[in-house]
């Protein structure tokens, strides 16, 4: 399954997100094991958590051929060829940002978290939160928004009504949800009193 760069970037950002809501306070204080270390590489893959890091190289490659060029057009083909073959000739350090990761993530889980992990977003249900997580977390935050706006709104006509069912001054310039600097419809205006 080919994923645009979006998705993978709303992948590793949900990712990121799980792990900085289940992380233990404190990492564990010896060095991780073999076997930890691969659980950590198998969650690493089912969350694919980096698979944006591929697009690093390609992309400082790409940056810096422009600028050169841009300098140098005479020179184009040369430094495409010479960038090209430094690019390659770093792909092997990509391993060890993979070896980095797994080593966060096996200090942040223990070997039986990162295998249920693994197991859980390898499910078909694991693999549908990582692709619409982002977008359901985004639409829940807009309900939440609407919601609180509500209750906002409906708490503060309530303690004005009450107050004037008190006979008390609801003075509520600017109190208003939203930043409104209006009062209220059916509170008194700033200034006025109740008799």
């Amino acid at each position: 399954m080919m994923l645009s760069m979006k998705d993978r970037i709303r992948r590793a950002a949900y990712a990121a997100a799980v792990v900085s809501a289940v992380m233990p306070g404190a990492a564990h204080a010896q060095e991780p094991s073999d076997a930890h270390i691969a659980a950590a590489r198998n969650a690493i893959s089912a969350l694919g958590a980096t698979d944006p890091f591929d697009d690093i190289l390609p992309a400082a490659a790409l940056g810096l051929k422009g600028r050169l060029i841009a300098n140098n057009p005479d020179l184009e083909d040369q430094i495409s060829d010479i960038v090209d073959s430094e690019t390659l000739a770093m792909v092997s350090r990509r391993s060890a940002l993979e070896e980095e990761a797994a080593r966060i993530y096996a200090s942040a889980f223990t070997e039986e978290d990162l295998k249920m992990i693994a197991e859980f977003y390898e499910t078909e249900a694991g693999q549908k939160l990582l692709q619409n997580g982002p977008i359901v977390s985004r639409e829940v935050n807009g309900a939440v928004s609407v919601w609180a706006r509500g209750i906002e709104r409906d708490l503060l006509q309530n303690v004005v009504a009450k107050m004037n069912e008190a006979g008390l001054r609801a003075n509520v310039e600017g109190a208003a949800p939203g930043g409104s600097t209006a009062p209220l419809e059916g509170a008194p205006a700033q200034g006025a009193t109740q008799n």
